[in-house]
């Protein structure tokens, strides 16, 4: 049974993967902090005691900061961050913008940087470890010519390389760095994307559920001896050629 007192927040909750987090900790009996630029407008979640739901951009480090203080005022404490939110967009290389860029970098990395640093700064104040977890992609390292998604690949696999370096940095304080490296995943994200060519994107044939993906943060938040990781939820896709 995991600590029904331990406090878990989770960026990009409002839908999708995300939301399947919230769900997965609720379950647990976490108390959970999720965020979105629409958390409070959620179809997906609704608050409660043990959920609390803040609006925000969390490329700015004044959300992250407004998220923290809301978790320690609510709960008292940080054990767990889940850096779900993130942005994708698929075009040719040269057709990237400046503007695509600069969104990819504030939302994917900056989203990234501000609400750790804030909650590893709590962490290293509770002296009880914790766990950091990053969603990234399976395309960081078997990229698909079919593909053209280098820009957002950039962000993801620098949040792989981030994971490493602070899973090292911090291990003496038992807090510990991860990724989760999905697939395709079957989200708003692919509404519009025939289920068919999707499934060719997987060894398996299969699309995750937000659920399987789900599952993975969970486990990884939960494994006290696993730092360090890129695990891998994508039916084999990094693998290679199929």
């Amino acid at each position: 049974m995991a600590n029904t007192q331990k406090t878990a927040i989770v960026t990009g909750a409002s839908q999708g993967i995300g939301a399947a987090v919230v769900r997965a900790f609720l379950e647990r009996g976490y108390n959970v902090v999720g965020t979105s630029r629409n958390a409070t407008k959620s179809a997906e979640l609704m608050a409660s005691d043990k959920l609390v739901l803040v609006d925000g951009d969390i490329g700015y480090a004044s959300t992250a900061r407004t998220v923290v203080d809301a978790t320690i005022r609510k709960f008292g404490s940080i054990d767990a961050v889940v850096n779900n939110a993130g942005i994708f967009s698929a075009k040719p290389f040269t057709d990237y913008s400046a503007d695509d860029f600069g969104a990819l970098v504030s939302t994917n990395l900056e989203g990234y940087i501000f609400i750790t640093q804030f909650a590893v700064k709590q962490m290293l104040a509770q002296k009880s470890g914790g766990s950091v977890t990053a969603i990234t992609s399976s395309l960081v390292g078997n990229p698909i010519g079919g593909l053209p998604v280098s820009l957002p690949m950039i962000t993801k696999g620098g949040l792989e390389a981030i994971t490493r370096s602070l899973a090292s940095e911090y291990s003496k304080e038992h807090i510990r760095f991860n990724a989760v490296a999905p697939g395709v995943v079957d989200t708003p994200l692919h509404k519009n994307n025939p289920k068919e060519f999707l499934k060719t994107l997987s060894p398996m044939g299969t699309i995750s559920s937000s659920e399987d993906i789900a599952s993975a943060v969970v486990y990884l938040t939960e494994s006290r001896h696993i730092t360090g990781e890129v695990l891998h939820v994508d039916g084999g896709a990094h693998n290679g050629k199929w």
